[in-house]
């Protein structure tokens, strides 16, 4: 049962409100990646290999490692074998799939498919002969892959304003920029302002890299964190996307706002006397440690949830086209 629905005994316990952010969790693009590896693990067994976390969450990646997938860093760590070989969702550099195609590696391609179209936006505009401006953070695998798109020396990364106001470009007429999917959408709006006020020919995306799910999940806290005496994040310190969540909430008026992986995470000495409490999760999050979060609350205190609801969700992104293939055969 939910841990929404669920009402223990509340006769001693403090009072407290709980919004809850809707959206959160899983966006399409994880929840693809996860059915992947568990597809392929149906269909063809155990070992499945894994290179680097499939997602950004412990929980999720420990659930598969139960289940027979195996997660190594570099290709070079699997053996001779016709098992599949799977790519995170956060996309990879070139090298990566040639590498595999080398070894004659089954490869099962679970890049994010809004990951892809910041790719083959980054080759158009070399195509071009355009200098790519990537915005993002410096060593995020998502970052790693779309810089390793392309030739050394043909994406520049800027990371802040400043960066941005520093960049010297070998020809301010041939410009372009891409982002990555999961950052902030004011922190990422000040970059690219600074750079078309900078560069006003600089080609940008028809539609912004942002992902939806990314943007729709910092709304939805931006929508609560005024409310609220504090707000925690469910998900990874390697997560992106949650990262950027836990500054949107501070920035949006909460003057307590954390991360925490599990529910046994939670600073309970750090939320003493609140008596509102702000709930959301990133995209590579599962429901189930929301609820077992909210489980937790209820443990000590007579909690009543409202869930904010800012936008609803129905994408959904096909299984790679030659996983399919190989699966019906």
């Amino acid at each position: 049962m939910s841990a929404l629905n669920h009402n223990p005994s509340t006769a001693t316990k403090p009072p407290l409100r709980l919004l809850i952010a809707a959206p959160r969790g899983f966006c399409a693009g994880v929840d693809r990646a996860i059915q992947i590896v568990e597809q392929a693990l149906q269909k063809f067994g155990a070992p499945v290999y894994v290179r680097h976390e499939i997602v950004h969450n412990r929980y999720v990646v420990d659930s598969l490692k139960a289940k027979g997938a195996i997660f190594v860093k570099e290709l070079d760590e699997i053996p001779e074998t016709d098992q599949p070989v799977i790519f995170s969702a956060h996309g990879v550099a070139k090298a990566v799939p040639a590498a595999a195609q080398s070894r004659n590696m089954f490869v099962l391609d679970a890049t994010c498919p809004l990951v892809s179209k910041v790719h083959m936006e980054a080759a158009r505009h070399f195509e071009r002969g355009r200098e790519i401006v990537l915005v993002g953070h410096r060593g995020h695998p998502e970052v790693i892959g779309t810089m390793g798109q392309l030739p050394a020396g043909a994406v520049v990364l800027v990371e802040t304003a400043d960066d941005a106001r520093a960049f010297a470009p070998k020809d301010a007429d041939q410009l372009a920029y891409v982002t990555q999917t999961t950052l902030s959408l004011d922190d990422t709006a000040e970059i690219v302002e600074v750079l078309k006020e900078r560069f006003p020919l600089i080609a940008g995306p028809v539609k912004e890299d942002i992902c939806y799910a990314t943007t729709n999940r910092q709304h939805a806290i931006k929508a609560i964190a005024g409310q609220v005496e504090a707000v925690i994040v469910v998900g990874s310190p390697k997560s992106s996307n949650s990262l950027r969540l836990v500054e949107v909430a501070e920035r949006s008026g909460c003057r307590i706002s954390m991360l925490i992986e599990r529910a046994a995470d939670i600073p309970w000495r750090d939320l003493d006397g609140i008596t509102s409490l702000g709930l959301t999760a990133g995209a590579s999050a599962p429901e189930v440690i929301v609820d077992e979060v909210i489980e937790a609350f209820r443990d000590r205190y007579d909690v009543s949830v409202d869930v904010v609801t800012t936008a609803n969700e129905n994408v959904v992104f096909n299984l790679p086209r030659e996983f399919r293939q190989k699966a019906a055969g």
